[in-house]
Order: C-alpha cells, then structure tokens, then sequence
C-alpha cells in the first residue's frame, strides 16, 4: 500500500505542465521587459552628431564640409569662416557659400584633397558684411558640383576660447 500512497501523492507530468508553461511565460516576460526596448529603440550610438564646436554639413554637393563655424568681431560685421573641406572625388571642386545678404565666396579644391580653413597652411576665410552677432546661428548656403545644395545653420563664436583668439578678425 505505500508504493500506492506515494504513487498517488505524487503529480503527474499533466499536472505540473501548466506550472512550468506560467514559469516559461513569466521568465520571457521579464526578459522582454527588461531589454526589450532596445528592439523598438533607436541605437543612441548610430546617430549622426558634430562632436565640436562647428557642425558638419550634409548634402552639399561631392565636397565634405566638416567643423564648419564663424569667429567673428563683437560688432558681428565680420567673420572668419573655419572648417575642414573634403574632397573625395578625382577632379577639383568648388563649394560654393553664400550667406548675408547674398554675399558669396567660392573655395575651390584639388582632387582628393583636404583644406583645413583657418589650420597652419591654410588662412580662414574672411566673411565681410556678415551680420550676425557672436553667439548666435547664421545660415549658409553650402553647393559644389551638381548637387542641389543645402542651407545650414552656423555658430558664430568670439574669441573667449583660447584656441579661437588667433582667429578673430
């Protein structure tokens, strides 16, 4: 008679099925809900930023325009234009930027080169009648080769940073 009270006391697989189905379900539920999001959610590390003081500027055409910002006087009349010009084509290229009140000035750059605005071989480019206050943004339109071009907001910064003191005009 014990193999039989045993036998009975003991669950069958039936029985213990539902247990270990709520168990599955619970776990997956905690898991999903613990890391879940980043399946939904936007990878923080593949979006695109400018890690500087200037901005990048997309879409301007087959000339890469990178760290682009103003150092201008405190009247904000003018400023020197600082950035680094890619050109990763096999021909020379010019960009193209006109900013104010239409005022444009051309860079032009030789295939697969790279002109750093304002580095030790390179002076800045002096923007004259540029109207905008240090602190502030001012658009530029930015067009090299066939590209349509494209209208990006710039900083304009003063010369209150020590590595920007040489630049202001």
């Amino acid at each position: 008679m014990k193999p039989r009270l045993v036998a009975s006391l003991a669950p069958s697989l039936t029985a213990r099925a539902p247990r270990l189905l709520a168990s599955i379900a619970i776990g997956a539920t905690v898991i999903l809900g613990t890391a879940g999001c980043s399946m939904v959610s936007t990878q923080a590390t593949a979006i695109g930023y400018s890690p500087s003081d200037g901005v990048s500027v997309p879409d301007s055409g087959p000339l890469l325009v990178r760290n682009a910002l103003i150092v201008a006087n405190e009247q904000g009349t003018e400023g020197n234009f600082l950035a680094a010009i890619v050109n990763t084509t096999d021909e020379a290229q010019e960009l193209q930027m006109e900013y104010g009140d239409g005022s444009t000035v051309t860079v032009r750059v030789g295939p697969g080169e790279t002109v750093s605005l304002g580095a030790e071989d390179e002076d800045p480019l002096l923007l004259e009648d540029l109207d905008a206050l240090p602190g502030s943004m001012t658009p530029i339109y930015f067009q090299s080769g066939e590209a349509e071009g494209v209208l990006q907001m710039v900083p304009v910064l003063d010369n209150s940073l020590p590595y920007l003191e040489p630049f202001e005009p």
